[in-house]
């Protein structure tokens, strides 16, 4: 009998320890750290932090910046391709973007 009188006290002990944790953080108690954190934002949408969508849009939107340099034709051996999360013509170490009928030198910070 002493046994269950010890085990059944450690069980309700423990019953309203938690209970008490989880109402303290839901009711907003200061110092009361429940077991569920709560959720700021679902990782993947595109306006999160983490998202690899807007951590691309984010960067690609500060460091592009287009100069006042502008040509008709490219030089010789310009690739187009993907870089620095757009496409861009790039010639030697200076990349281009075409803008109507010209292309304009780009800067990436």
């Amino acid at each position: 009998m002493n046994a269950l009188r010890k085990i059944s006290s450690l069980a309700l002990a423990c019953l309203l320890g938690v209970t008490g944790m989880e109402l303290g953080e839901s009711l907003g108690i200061p110092g009361v750290v429940g077991y569920v954190s709560t959720a700021e934002a679902v990782v993947g949408r595109p306006v999160t932090p983490r998202s690899y969508a807007g951590v691309a849009r984010r960067t690609t939107r500060r460091v592009v910046r287009r100069t006042t340099i502008y040509i008709n034709t490219l030089p010789a051996g310009c690739v187009y391709g993907p870089y620095y999360g757009g496409h861009y013509y790039h010639c030697g170490s200076v990349y281009y973007e075409k803008s109507g009928t010209i292309y304009v030198k780009v800067v990436f910070e």
